[in-house]
């Protein structure tokens, strides 16, 4: 199993144990990722010792996000984005949501969760054109049709966990280049959420040096990995988020290491996945500082 597929089941077993999934739902994913009902059920047992507890409740989850903080951070001038496709590595046609800001400031590679493609991170896309920043997200599901193409989100993110890591890399380094040639003569960023946010540090440990700034939201920093670019980095946690925040002492090395300007963001308040006003997790006023904090960091480095 690699970091990022231990990464999901891990994702999936902490759900389970902060009451978000019930226990056959858990096993449900599990089994998809191709865990088989003694390995699902020790990590089930694992994550549940790692939280601190057992699961809160025994059926899905009911939360939802708040309905009085307002619309989420970002959406008020947000661009519709727009489907688009463009070749790929080895022949592959790569599908993305393209949002382009009116006058552009510099471009942005946003980096979805573990669901794919989905109508969040479209929105993400269109929230970064809003405020000057021409947005490409790359569906890292282009290769099995595209992530509309999966009915149940756990069969998008099983496909995920089960792709080579290599492809990601490829796929994402192929949206850099697509990126820059849409915004000819800018800098370049990249934002990646919980799975993403651990493929954005992919993109920094593996030399993709077109890359001005950077933003991952709680993700896994690979392991042994080393910065080989002169990439300014901001990371994002939240302070509950125990497994987002368990390699961020790596992360932090890394990057005193490679000597590149950095700084670390951690939400108070605020658990994995606080930024998606989709989920149960979303915790408004840590996504509105977050924004405000990427903003902030774009316009230092970008322009």
């Amino acid at each position: 199993m690699t970091p990022l597929q231990r990464y999901i089941a891990e994702e999936i077993g902490t759900d389970h144990a902060e009451g978000l999934l019930s226990r056959r739902e858990a096993l449900r994913r599990l089994g998809l990722l191709g865990l088989g009902a003694p390995a699902a059920v020790a990590l089930l047992a694992a994550c549940a010792g790692n939280t601190g507890g057992t699961a809160k409740n025994s059926g899905a989850a009911t939360a939802t996000p708040a309905g009085n903080a307002g619309p989420p951070p970002g959406t008020e001038a947000a661009v519709t984005p727009a489907a688009v496709t463009f070749g790929g590595p080895g022949g592959r046609t790569l599908q993305a949501a393209w949002a382009p800001a009116a006058q552009p400031r510099g471009g942005v590679l946003v980096i979805h969760e573990n669901k794919g493609l989905t109508d969040h991170i479209r929105s993400v896309t269109g929230r970064f054109a809003g405020i000057g920043y021409s947005a490409l997200a790359v569906d890292l599901l282009s290769e099995e049709g595209g992530t509309a193409t999966f009915t149940d989100p756990a069969a998008a993110t099983a496909a995920l966990a089960k792709a080579p890591q290599q492809r990601f890399i490829e796929d994402l380094q192929a949206g850099v280049t697509e990126l820059a040639g849409r915004v000819p003569g800018k800098k370049l960023g990249a934002t990646g959420f919980c799975f993403g946010g651990g493929l954005t540090w992919l993109l920094l440990t593996h030399g993709t040096r077109e890359l001005a700034a950077a933003t991952p939201f709680y993700g896994p920093f690979p392991d042994g990995g080393d910065i080989t670019t002169e990439t300014a980095v901001l990371a994002i946690y939240g302070a509950l988020d125990r497994r987002g925040d368990a390699t961020r002492p790596a992360a932090e090395a890394a990057l005193e290491r490679a000597g590149v300007p950095h700084e670390t963001f951690v939400a108070a308040d605020a658990n994995h996945a606080f930024f998606n006003d989709t989920g149960a997790s979303y915790q408004p006023t840590a996504a509105a500082e977050a924004w405000h904090r990427v903003s902030d960091w774009y316009a230092r480095h970008l322009g």
